[in-house]
């Protein structure tokens, strides 16, 4: 699979599984990626993996600071050919324990965030009539998850979100994509205070008898955001080693 030149943004860039995406990204064919975060940190070295990297500050909270960064990058290079959502974030309790501030960061960052990307790329997507967006939501917002009330619901959204622009994104003459990413438990900087005890149960739950890693849910993306998969959309893939099987 290759990207044939498009143009990729990838938010949640530079940690986890948007790292992956991009590095990814960066093996296909002639595809120019722009990983954008609000931790500019890793810039640099992600502009050393020595593909088209141009890497972008931004804060999926802010609609302003959303507009004006992709208005930039349309500026630069004309067009936003692939979108993935992959800034996200998790502050767990127990929902009788669970404060409003917790609750409002994760909806914001994880839901509304996605939703504030979208907005501002979907008119250039529609305008040329073709794109694809992958969202990465988790199994957790099909299934549920204890202590995860905030996480479960944001990515429950995200779901519906991407169901919607499905249909919404493919009226007339456009032909824009959208599907969704769902992983499981994967090694990222998310499930490192998961308890060994925790961790070895899930494991022993997941047929694969393993933990994913992000790499694992990069391909999975690629495929999605790829023409390989040119018919499919409004679709969940599932990357959880048959967790939820």
């Amino acid at each position: 699979m290759d990207l044939q030149g498009k143009v990729c943004m990838v938010t949640g860039g530079t940690h986890g599984i948007g790292r992956a995406v991009v590095e990814r990204f960066a093996q296909a064919k002639g595809a120019a990626i722009i990983p954008c975060d609000i931790d500019d940190e890793p810039f640099d070295e992600l502009r050393r993996i020595g593909k088209p990297i141009d890497p972008h500050q931004l804060d999926v909270t802010d609609v302003d600071n959303v507009t004006r960064t992709i208005q930039k990058i349309r500026s630069s290079y004309g067009r936003i050919d692939v979108l993935v959502n992959c800034a996200g974030t998790t502050r767990d309790a127990f929902v009788h324990k669970m404060s409003d501030d917790a609750w409002h960061h994760v909806m914001q960052i994880n839901l509304t965030g996605t939703f504030h990307v979208v907005r501002s790329v979907a008119p250039f997507m529609i305008e040329r009539g073709s794109g694809s967006i992958v969202n990465v939501a988790a199994t957790i917002g099909l299934d549920g998850n204890i202590g995860q009330t905030n996480y479960a619901a944001a990515n429950a959204g995200v779901v519906g979100m991407t169901k919607t622009l499905a249909k919404e994104l493919a009226r007339g003459t456009a032909s824009v994509r959208a599907n969704a990413v769902a992983p499981g438990f994967i090694k990222t900087r998310m499930v490192d205070s998961i308890p060994p005890k925790v961790a070895d149960g899930i494991i022993a739950r997941t047929p694969l008898g393993k933990m994913g890693e992000p790499a694992d849910v990069a391909e999975a993306v690629l495929f999605l955001a790829s023409d390989a998969a040119g018919f499919i959309t409004g679709q969940v893939l599932r990357v959880d080693g048959g967790f939820t099987g």
